[in-house]
């Protein structure tokens, strides 16, 4: 049986003029590594340095899990941010409130293998 978790999230950067929603499951490591990401073009999040955590969500199932991200890329800004605002009515910064913020020994799960 599976037991892991799956995300939907949302980041933005330094300004929070830009959104970028995503999914995973491994919510702070995905986060690390769009922190790693910070500045690499080739990557939407990289690019626009997205990896300041406004708003997540979690599903035990992967397939609602990629349906709820379709979802939400398919809005328009104002619907994006009324969902964040009533998860993070301050539109706070949540990633140490998830994890140790910056990271500390960051890496990539593909350096792994």
């Amino acid at each position: 049986m599976d037991s892991r978790e799956y995300y939907v999230y949302i980041t933005t950067n330094k300004t929070k003029t830009v959104l970028y929603t995503g999914r995973t499951d491994n919510l702070m490591q995905r986060i690390t590594e769009h922190w790693l990401n910070r500045g690499d073009s080739k990557t939407f999040a990289g690019k626009y340095h997205c990896f300041n955590l406004l708003y997540f969500e979690h599903s035990k199932y992967v397939l609602n899990t990629i349906e709820r991200e379709k979802e939400i890329k398919g809005w328009i800004r104002l619907k994006k941010e009324k969902l964040i605002t009533e998860f993070n009515p301050e539109w706070s910064f949540l990633n140490s409130e998830i994890m140790e913020w910056p990271p500390r020994d960051a890496f990539h799960r593909g350096d792994l293998t």
